[in-house]
């Protein structure tokens, strides 16, 4: 997977016993972007801000989907692969998003905060908190780590609260035109595993109970439905996420070598691409995609990739202008706009790429990698104190709490009294895991 380090951002969560272990997001702003597209009609009818409630997929092949926040819902690579139709996915969305709109966040956020053994529940979404409010450093005072016991205590739904998601869902699925056939296609996955051991189910199954009443309800509730037409803009959105997810993470000659006919004709060249260039073969690679960019040619995503496809051929200079393309076609992308402040910064335009990545920062911090480009920038642009509290930032997001007060220390060393990166920078030392 060493393409996917180029433009898919690592980011941390918590989800492990104490002390933290980094979980990580598969970050990329055209998969984000049609994830988005299945999920903003269910989010929409569950009275949720789609603009607030982002979904983001796990690094993790694995069937699971969760909830930790209020903004954000999180499903495994696995499962977004596993899935055979929009309507697959947007029902786990659907479910997921009902688990926000019910208040169950709220309760289980609850029971964390009075189990003595849990340290707090991430610091990633510590900081979403706080910047959800207008305050990231007030996001920073939340301790990294959780005990196995907390773990299972803030991820385990009830049967009754699946039921009471399941029916919410459906209700948001109605209301979006989307088929309900879904929900049952995707509980169908999981039948049958009720009587294994925990150990051999699937993730999804151990947090999400599933019971034969719930299957039963899913499919009577999708017989009833009235048939409607495919929503093909739905369902190319949804081949779109998986085929460039696939693409990133099966062999390359396993996507080189599948019959692909089924795909649309941009999706194909996509694949291809990004098959060919992590074998190497970026000018094969670029050709395929200039083929999608012809079917496509104002697509930012597309773009992207070239601009990215450039900058692993050290042809810096021709990818900040690739970038800057990319940019004009999606100016509040934040991983677009990183992508563009990292291009800058190796083609040697500091000051340039210091606004670029603040700016990138600002729509979304999420990035360990934009704070890694952020901190050289602010080196290279003398200023030390602030390469440090970037560094600090990163770290803890990582869960690396102790390297993250060595550099929040060095940051307050330089740092006026009192300033708002100064609080911050106090606000990691000030972060406990007992």
């Amino acid at each position: 997977m060493r393409i996917i380090n180029s433009f898919i951002v690592l980011i941390v969560l918590f989800l492990t016993p104490a002390p933290a272990t980094a979980i990580s997001l598969l970050r990329d702003s055209d998969i984000e972007h049609a994830l988005q597209q299945l999920a903003r009609p269910i989010l929409q009818a569950a009275d949720l801000p789609s603009e607030r409630v982002k979904v983001l997929v796990v690094d993790d092949l694995q069937l699971n989907a969760f909830v930790i926040d209020n903004h954000h819902i999180f499903l495994n690579a696995g499962m977004v692969l596993k899935t055979n139709s929009a309507s697959m996915l947007q029902s786990i969305i659907a479910h997921e998003a009902a688990h926000i709109a019910n208040g169950h966040i709220a309760r289980r956020a609850k029971n964390i905060k009075t189990a003595r053994s849990a340290a707090g529940f991430g610091m990633a979404l510590g900081i979403a908190a706080g910047a959800a409010g207008g305050n990231v450093a007030l996001g920073t005072g939340l301790a990294i780590g959780l005990n196995s016991s907390a773990e299972r205590n803030f991820l385990a739904y009830n049967r009754s609260e699946e039921s009471s998601a399941d029916q919410s869902a459906m209700q948001y699925m109605r209301r979006a035109g989307v088929s309900l056939q879904g929900m049952a296609d995707v509980l169908e996955i999981f039948s049958g595993q009720e009587s294994l051991l925990p150990a051999r189910q699937d993730s999804y199954l151990r947090s999400h109970p599933l019971s034969r009443e719930r299957l039963r309800q899913a499919r009577s509730n999708a017989a009833t439905q009235s048939p409607s037409k495919p929503d093909l803009s739905a369902e190319y959105w949804h081949a779109r996420a998986k085929a460039k997810l696939a693409a990133f993470l099966r062999p390359p000659s396993t996507i080189l070598a599948r019959d692909q006919r089924k795909l649309p004709k941009d999706l194909r060249a996509i694949s291809l691409a990004i098959a060919l260039s992590r074998q190497g073969k970026l000018s094969e690679a670029l050709n395929q995609l200039r083929i999608a960019q012809g079917i496509r040619p104002r697509d930012p995503y597309y773009q992207e990739l070239y601009a990215e496809l450039l900058m692993r051929n050290l042809k810096f200079s021709a990818a900040v202008t690739a970038y800057e393309k990319a940019v004009a076609m999606a100016p509040k992308d934040s991983l677009i706009l990183a992508g563009y402040g990292r291009a800058l910064l190796a083609n040697n335009q500091i000051s340039k790429a210091l606004k670029t990545l603040e700016n990138a920062r600002a729509r979304d911090f999420r990035s360990t990698k934009l704070l890694r480009d952020l901190a050289v920038a602010y080196a290279r642009s003398n200023k030390p104190e602030m390469a440090a509290l970037v560094t600090a930032e990163r770290f803890a997001l990582q869960g690396r709490l102790k390297d993250a007060k060595v550099h929040a220390r060095r940051a307050v060393l330089g740092l006026p009294t009192g300033s708002p990166a100064w609080q911050k920078a106090q606000d990691i030392l000030n972060i406990s895991t007992k």
